[in-house]
Order: structure tokens, then sequence, then C-alpha cells
């Protein structure tokens, strides 16, 4: 596992206090360059449509009376920012919220927004939405064919991007792969995320049962959630050299959210959604 300087200051992993009034110090950002360098994409990105989506669940202040009040946050966070944004900071600098006051939603709206675009360091869109808005969401499902079920062994369970050498065919397709079994691991605290992937590529066709190894050796690799997705879109050019590819993670929540890496050097951004899972 990589060290940088830049992680000494998280509060990740640490026993911490609960603000009482909010405080947008809490947030703290993690410089993309700290996986991008050892990548060799710092400079330039191989994908050009992308955000870390966030959904926050446990958002409440105060109303100008002292009446609680709730709602769900939507984040997209661009993937051209210096810096994503670490997951327990969001969580705590969320919570020092619960006993501030303010006036509406568009001020709760626009707070979370210029924070989080003053520590990200780059564009960022907030959507804070009463939870009546979700009434009707239904549980959603990533199009495309499930590749989880097939019938092999498993030994090895290190982190091992080689087994996608010669992954391709010379068969020309378009095609939608997803698995459930995609499974990391905190870079601080080693604490388990779980997600489900979506890979759509045109291309030379991808072996199925080498992507699934590929996916499945990520069950003891040690990174964030972005830095995870943008692993596996560098791989997939590397080893099967798609002429487009959309990556797409969605992830548990943990501490009333979850983070939805998505890069892609061909689409933009899907829809904002809710698995089975989250």
């Amino acid at each position: 596992m990589y060290h940088h300087n830049s992680l000494d200051k998280l509060k990740l992993g640490e026993k911490t206090d609960y603000a009482q009034q909010y405080d947008r110090t809490l947030l703290q950002a993690v410089p993309r360059s700290l996986n991008r360098d050892s990548l060799g994409i710092t400079q330039q990105q191989p994908f050009c449509f992308g955000a870390d989506v966030w959904t926050a669940y446990e958002v409440s202040w105060l109303n100008q009376n002292g009446v609680p009040q709730v709602a769900i946050a939507e984040a997209e966070i661009d993937f051209r920012s210096e810096n994503l944004i670490e997951s327990k900071s969001f969580k705590l600098y969320l919570n020092s919220f619960n006993q501030t006051q303010f006036i509406n939603f568009e001020q709760v709206k626009r707070t979370i927004e210029r924070d989080l675009v003053n520590c990200a360091k780059g564009d960022v869109k907030v959507r804070l939405n009463s939870l009546d808005f979700y009434e009707d969401q239904p549980i959603a499902k990533l199009k495309g064919k499930l590749i989880d079920q097939q019938d092999i062994l498993i030994h090895d369970y290190q982190f091992n991007p080689r087994v996608l050498e010669d992954c391709t065919t010379e068969t020309y397709t378009e095609e939608y792969l997803v698995s459930h079994l995609l499974k990391s691991n905190c870079l601080i605290t080693n604490q388990p995320d779980w997600g489900s992937l979506q890979i759509h590529y045109i291309g030379k066709q991808i072996d199925h049962e080498k992507l699934l190894r590929y996916l499945i050796s990520f069950r003891q690799h040690n990174e964030f959630h972005e830095q995870c997705v943008e692993r596996i879109f560098c791989d997939l050019m590397k080893f099967a050299q798609p002429e487009k590819l959309s990556v797409y993670a969605r992830y548990t929540r943990r501490g009333g959210l979850d983070i939805n890496p998505f890069r892609s050097n061909f689409e933009t951004l899907p829809t904002n959604l809710r698995l089975a899972r989250q």
C-alpha cells in the first residue's frame, strides 16, 4: 500500500468528536495526483467525461424557528478537480449542519456547493431534494450482461492486472457488462468497500472470464473508490484497447453516504439512481 504525506492529516480511522455547529473546515481533500501519478495520467487523463457522484442521506439542519429539517443531497464532483473529497470528513461536515439554522433549502444547497468547490478545487454541482422527491423512485438495475455466474475456480485474491493479458478476441462488438462482485478496502482503515460495476465498451470483445478474475482480484486491494474506478479504466484501455469505454461503479453507503464514480471517453454522466444494495 502506498503512502503520501497528504494522508497523514486525514481524520479517517481516528476517533473524532462531532461538531455542534456548521464548520466548513471539517472537509478534507485528497489530491487526485496521489493515484494518478502511479497510473501516469496526472497531466492528461484517458477519459474526458466523468464525476464522483455522491448521495448523502443524512442531511439535516434547523429552520429559522428551530425546527429540524431533513433532505437528501446529491453532489457531482468533476473528475478534473484537483482533489477528491475524503468520505469521513464529508460525513463530519454534513453533521455539523444538524444544530445550525438556515433560512431555506436553497441556502443549505448553496453552502454545500460552495464548500465542496473550495475543497475539491474544481466544478461541483449539488442538488438538495426533499424526501417526497424519491417516493416514486424505483430500485434501479444496471444495464448489461451479468458476468458473475461463471463456473470458475479462484485461489488467489491479490490484485493482478496481468490476468487481462490477451483478453480480447477478433470479434468487434459493443457490450454492457455488469458485476456485483467488486470489493476493495479503504486505503486508510482497511474497511471493506462493496460495489457494483458497469462497463460499456465498443471494440474487440473482452473475455468475460478474464474480466471477472480481474475484478475479483480487487478483493484485498486498498484504494479509495474513485481510484479503483480510474485504475480499472486504465487497465482496460491498456490490455483490451477498446475504441470507446465507460466505467461506472456504484458503492454501498457508509456513514449515510454512497460514492458512485463514473469515467468515460465518449459518453456523459448517467442519471443518478439507486441499486438494491443502496
